[in-house]
């Protein structure tokens, strides 16, 4: 689509928000995420790069597979503990399975569509939905409560210390009592008329939680009270457009040791003290699906389709790997040696740590990989794809 079609459709879109006044919030919300979808759909603009033959010098295969249910426009990440894998689906299913052979062991329904991944935290299972609910069960399957928050929930909420926090589509975040689903406290923060429609969640670590929003900005609040402990600047907005100058952090932050790291979609990359917000370094790079850290190391998959490896006190460059041009990647998942990709076509790709080369490839079904977790050992990964297939991958 050209740019000047592009453009069109944000001045449509404008002229409909001046309407605000005469429109409910969940129109508003809904045009936003019409719009999302059409500009920056689940289509790439250009036709994935093909797949370059090369010798494997790792083995992946599947240890068990499951059909979860519908996923719809919803993006789904299982959740797991000691024993058991957590699934949901489009239809309002939580599925508990076996996390050794797949097995389910039990499937309930919450009455309506289940929007978001499943969160997990001592022995409560938490999920939310298109209508602002979010829900507690046990791990047994018997709800515990149900909570009312201000609009759809599209990511995963989180346990923490006694309190589930979630975010909402309307950019706010709630802290709920796990025992009861009584409302804490609450961090609101303006919804912008133009931004990407995504399923960024929030990140909880000692004591804090981290999230990233429109507009290249990060902060930390305190999860006890919801209270802003700092703000920081990732990405800052550039270029003649609207659209050019979306610069919105779609993916998780990620926390290692002093540091935590964001990117932004057409954006940069930053490493962020977490003790007082300050930018340690940042370079150019965007990501829709976003990064991960280990030993040292920052993997992130690039808007575009390039994997790269990062060095966590720098941001200098180790390795580049493009073979994977515009494939809609997943976040990389470190595993060791190796570091897992999901794509668009349903592939699983494996890269060497220290070189970024192509180790494996294993095809999970015809469509995309929505979300990579790791598994029940360090050489597997659990995978969930848009056709709602559950597998547990291994690679040896």
């Amino acid at each position: 689509m050209k740019l000047s079609n592009l453009y069109r459709i944000f001045l449509i879109l404008s002229l409909l928000l001046g309407l605000s006044a005469l429109a409910s919030c969940s129109t508003l919300t809904e045009l936003r995420s019409d719009l999302s979808d059409k500009v920056f759909g689940r289509e790439p603009p250009n036709p994935p790069a093909a797949l370059e033959e090369f010798k494997p010098s790792y083995t992946a295969k599947i240890d068990w597979s499951s059909n979860i249910g519908k996923t719809e426009r919803y993006d789904y990440t299982p959740a797991m503990d000691s024993s058991a894998v957590y699934a949901s689906n489009a239809t309002g299913e939580i599925i508990k399975l076996d996390a050794t052979n797949g097995h389910q062991i039990w499937r309930v329904n919450i009455g309506e569509p289940i929007s978001g991944g499943i969160g997990i935290g001592a022995g409560i299972l938490l999920v939310g939905s298109k209508k602002g609910n979010l829900y507690a069960y046990d791990t047994t399957g018997k709800p515990l409560w149900k909570s009312k928050v201000s609009s759809e929930i599209l990511s995963v909420p989180r346990y923490f210390d006694g309190l589930a926090i979630v975010r909402t589509g309307d950019n706010h975040i709630f802290g709920i009592d796990a025992t009861d689903g009584s409302r804490k406290w609450v961090y609101e923060r303006a919804t912008p008329a133009l931004s990407l429609r995504s399923s960024v969640g929030i990140v909880v670590d000692g004591g804090a939680v981290y999230a990233g929003f429109a507009g290249g900005k990060m902060v930390a609040i305190r999860a006890d009270n919801g209270k802003l402990l700092w703000e920081a600047t990732v990405a800052q907005p550039k270029g003649v457009t609207e659209i050019e100058r979306i610069a919105d952090i779609t993916s998780l932050p990620f926390v290692d040791g002093p540091l935590v790291y964001a990117v932004a979609y057409q954006g940069r990359i930053a490493a962020i003290d977490r003790t007082n917000g300050k930018v340690v370094w940042n370079r150019d790079i965007s990501s829709y699906s976003g990064l991960s850290a280990e030993d040292a190391k920052i993997f992130v998959s690039h808007a575009l389709g390039s994997v790269y490896s990062l060095d966590y006190e720098t941001g200098k460059t180790f390795w580049r790997q493009a073979g994977l041009l515009n494939r809609r990647l997943t976040a990389p998942l470190p595993m060791g040696s190796v570091i897992a990709v999901g794509d668009l076509e349903g592939y699983v790709h494996f890269l060497t740590r220290d070189e970024g080369n192509f180790a494996a490839r294993i095809k999970l079904d015809s469509n995309a990989v929505m979300s990579l977790i790791p598994g029940t050992t360090s050489t597997q990964l659990i995978a969930e794809t848009r056709d709602g297939g559950l597998y547990a991958v291994s690679v040896k």
